[in-house]
C-alpha cells in the first residue's frame, strides 16, 4: 500500500512536470490525481495483458502518467471556474 502511495506521487509529480503552464494543485490533489491515474493505467495494462492491475509495468506507466496529466487538466479546469473575477 505505501509502494502505490509512493508511485502516485512519483506519477502525479512526472505528470505535472509534463503538463505546461503553472498548477495551482497542492501536494495532496497531485497525490490522489497520481493514484487515480495510476489506477487507471493498470486498469489498461491489465486489460491489454501486459501486468496486473497492482504490477508496475512500462506500458501501465506510461498511460498512468498520461491519465494524470489529463486529470490535472481537469481539476484545473473546475477549479479555475470556481475562482471569483473581479
Amino acid at each position: 500500500m505505501i509502494g502505490f502511495i509512493l508511485a502516485g506521487l512519483i506519477i502525479g509529480a512526472l505528470a505535472r512536470l509534463v503538463k505546461p503552464g503553472k498548477q495551482h494543485l497542492g501536494l495532496l490533489a497531485t497525490l490522489l490525481l497520481g493514484l487515480a491515474g495510476s489506477v487507471v493505467g493498470g486498469v489498461v495494462a491489465s486489460l491489454l495483458g501486459t501486468g496486473h492491475i497492482f504490477e508496475l509495468n512500462v506500458l501501465g506507466f506510461i498511460v498512468a502518467v498520461i491519465t494524470a496529466v489529463l486529470l490535472i487538466g481537469v481539476a484545473e479546469g473546475l477549479t479555475g471556474r470556481r475562482k471569483v473575477r473581479r
